[in-house]
C-alpha cells in the first residue's frame, strides 16, 4: 500500500475521532469518548497538527507527478519496511487514546509549541522538496541523468527532507503528549536512520568521490 493511502487512512481515523467526540450523538458519542481523549481532541493545536500532515500529503501527492525516470531503486520489501514504520509512527502519535499515560501534561501552551515545531518541519520539508525537484522519489532511487543538488537547504544539510519530517514527528509528539506518541517518534527515528544509511550507500555508489566531498561539506 502506498504511503499516501495509509496516511489518509490514519488521518481520516483521527478526523472521525474528533468529529465523533465533538458532534457525536448518544451511543456514538459515548463510544468515541471511551476510546479517545476528548480533552486533547477538542483543543485546536491537535486539529492543527492533523491539518499539517494533510497539507504534507497533498503537496507530496502533487509533486510526485513531476519526477524524472528511475534508473535504479530499492527493493519493494525495503520500501515496505519504511512505509510500515513511518505510518505506524504517525498512527501512534496523532491519535490520542483515552487513558494513555502522558510524558507531558495536557496544556495549550505545550501543544501550541508542538504545533509550531511541526509547522517549521513542514516548511523545511517542502522547501527541500522544491529544490530537489525532479530527482525526488519516495523510494531510494537513482534517476536517469541524476545529479547532486546543492541549492537551498542542501547547501548545509544532506537530508533536509528527512530532517523536516522528523521535526514534524517531534512536534506532533509534543502536541499529543503521550508515551505512545513518544514511542511513535522513536519509531520514526529508526525508520529514517535506516533510510539515510541505505540512501548514502546508494549515493556513494552512484557519485563516488563527488558524494564523499559533499558529505564532508555538509551536516548529516
Amino acid at each position: 500500500m502506498k504511503r499516501q493511502t495509509i496516511l489518509w487512512v490514519t488521518l481520516a481515523g483521527a478526523a472521525i475521532a474528533a468529529l465523533l467526540v465533538q458532534f457525536g450523538l448518544h451511543g456514538n458519542r459515548n463510544l468515541a469518548a471511551s476510546l479517545f481523549d476528548e480533552a486533547a481532541t477538542k483543543r485546536w493545536p491537535w486539529l492543527g497538527a492533523a491539518v499539517g500532515w494533510i497539507v504534507f500529503s497533498l503537496y507530496w501527492d502533487a509533486a510526485a507527478k513531476k519526477t524524472a525516470e528511475t534508473k535504479s531503486a530499492e527493493s519493494r520489501a525495503s520500501r515496505a519496511i519504511h512505509v510500515f514504520l513511518t505510518n505506524a509512527a504517525l498512527l501512534l502519535e496523532i491519535i490520542p487514546l483515552r487513558g494513555a499515560a502522558r510524558f507531558l501534561p495536557l496544556s495549550s501552551p505545550t501543544m501550541t509549541a508542538g504545533l509550531a515545531i511541526e509547522t517549521a518541519g513542514l516548511f523545511l520539508a517542502i522547501l527541500a522538496r522544491r529544490h530537489l525537484g525532479r530527482y525526488w522519489s519516495g523510494e531510494i532511487t537513482i534517476k536517469v541523468d541524476h545529479r547532486l543538488i546543492r541549492s537551498g537547504p542542501y547547501r548545509t544539510l544532506r537530508h533536509p527532507i528527512y530532517a523536516g519530517l522528523l521535526t514534524m514527528y517531534a512536534g506532533t509528539a509534543l502536541v499529543t503528549g503521550t508515551w505512545l506518541a513518544l514511542a511513535g517518534f522513536a519509531m520514526a527515528l529508526i525508520a529514517y536512520a535506516r533510510k539515510i544509511r541505505l540512501e548514502e550507500r546508494n549515493l556513494r555508489v552512484a557519485f563516488g568521490a563527488e558524494y564523499e566531498a559533499y558529505r564532508r561539506e555538509t551536516w548529516g
